[in-house]
């Protein structure tokens, strides 16, 4: 369980203050004209790379307010966002991307360990 918390500023309900879960990276990025049901905590993002471009990122994410609770929507319960970007590749570096997507694989099962304990964490409170 988590004793931190985080006051932010929205411009339909004022400062709102929240519990932070221990998992949330801070809101560095948080805008002071967000609406209470756009308020995110996010976890770090681990990202995967090829060829020197972003080509996968993902993180833990949650809207404590958001009017659903379907973590694919951006609900209520946590969930992993992940961003994919496009690119074409010839055979050689579809191996090399294989073989990194391999690696992320790994760090993503990670992120899932890490999601089930946040939700473990958010069902004894």
């Amino acid at each position: 369980m988590t004793n931190r918390t985080v006051t932010l500023p929205t411009i339909d309900h004022g400062a709102i203050t929240l519990p932070e879960p221990t998992w949330c990276a801070g809101h560095t990025h948080h805008d002071p004209n967000s609406l209470r049901a756009d308020l995110i905590h996010a976890g770090p993002t681990i990202q995967c790379g090829f060829l020197g471009r972003p080509l996968l990122a993902a993180e833990i994410v949650q809207s404590p307010y958001a009017t659903t609770n379907t973590p694919r929507l951006g609900g209520r319960t946590p969930g992993v966002s992940v961003d994919l970007l496009g690119l074409t590749l010839d055979s050689t570096e579809l191996y090399g991307l294989a073989a990194t997507l391999d690696t992320y694989a790994d760090q993503l099962r990670d992120l899932a360990d890490q999601l089930a304990a946040a939700l473990a964490e958010s069902e004894t409170r």
